[in-house]
């Protein structure tokens, strides 16, 4: 299989596999500092160039932990990051609920498209921004209208490339209308398949790149996740909350078993399924180690069989995990 990737129909190439940084803020427990940047710069020692952020993540730490992750080495990374959620209290904001027992503050407008821009070059350090997403649609701006303030970037050769993040498939229609969309960004993994009945197929329709965010089900679907610490981003998920739990322990473990039959583990096996449906899907897992980074690049050089494929996506049919997932 190969091991890169085109971003959308006549879009950049990047790895395969890329590396989500969101876990290095803590989300899923404590990340130390210097084992987040020596993790980051293993995973472009491996190949795996697609480093993905977001302003929001770490109040814009993040985007600062990359850029000396980078450093000296900025041409071995593509760079993509994400505005949109308001994380400065004294910037207003759109209320959106989550189904996560909170609440996103998120402004689309082109004056805060601007000031975000500005912000996160200075952040990442760098002249431009390769892959820049909206990070959640407003619901009180028009998304043609946020797009048109994003593709001024491009104009300005401060952005190469434009995407959206979490948008219906109508949207994504709007907004391809006013700027070429390179990427969209959307959960989908083993245990959250309904991207593959609206929105996937519009992108199909208009050549844009799927980047499952995640692809392993916030951990989950490395078989490998316990009991929770209490600072874990992931107690606000349903699906990890009480008997869903342990409901969708029983639901996947058939899957377990079957990765062991293949000789590779869960993990492998979750996205190695993602890359067989379809070349243009680029998924991006986050992990706070270095030897969990060279597993999931090993992923991309995985071959299923059309009847394992099929096997998986039985064993995970759409609607068998159990509890709410984020919009």
């Amino acid at each position: 299989m190969a091991t890169k990737r085109r971003l959308g129909r006549d879009g950049p190439e990047v790895s395969a596999i890329g590396y989500g940084a969101m876990g290095l803020e803590g989300y899923y427990g404590t990340a130390e500092e210097s084992q987040a940047l020596a993790t980051l710069q293993h995973a472009l020692d491996t190949g795996m160039s697609f480093i993905d952020t977001a302003d929001a993540y770490g109040n814009g730490h993040n985007e600062e932990l990359i850029a000396r992750a980078v450093a000296g080495r900025r041409e071995d990374a593509f760079i993509a990051t994400k505005f949109g959620i308001v994380f400065d209290p004294d910037q207003p904001g759109t209320e959106v609920p989550t189904g996560w027992g909170f609440s996103l503050n998120i402004n689309g407008s082109p004056d805060y498209v601007q000031r975000s821009l500005d912000h996160s070059i200075k952040r990442l350090n760098c002249e431009h921004i390769d892959l820049w997403y909206l990070h959640y649609p407003d619901p009180a701006t028009p998304i043609a209208e946020t797009v048109g303030a994003m593709s001024q970037a491009v104009s300005a050769g401060k952005v190469k490339f434009i995407g959206l993040s979490n948008v219906t498939a109508d949207q994504v229609v709007e907004a391809q209308k006013v700027h070429p969309i390179a990427a969209v960004q959307y959960e989908y993994s083993l245990w959250r398949r309904e991207v593959e009945t609206d929105l996937l197929p519009v992108l199909r329709d208009l050549g844009i790149a799927l980047v499952p965010w995640a692809p392993l089900g916030s951990g989950f679907l490395t078989g490998t996740i316990g009991d929770l610490t209490a600072d874990d981003f992931r107690n606000n998920n349903p699906r990890y909350q009480g008997e869903n739990f342990q409901a969708n322990k029983e639901r996947f473990a058939p899957l377990i078993k079957l990765a062991e039959e293949l000789g590779i583990t869960p993990a492998q096996l979750a996205l190695a399924w993602l890359l067989h449906q379809g070349e243009d899907i680029v998924p991006i897992p986050g992990t706070r180690k270095q030897s969990r980074v060279t597993e999931n690049a090993a992923a991309a050089q995985i071959a299923l069989n059309a009847e394992t494929v099929e096997r998986i996506s039985a064993l995970a049919a759409p609607g068998i995990a159990k509890g709410q997932t984020l919009v």
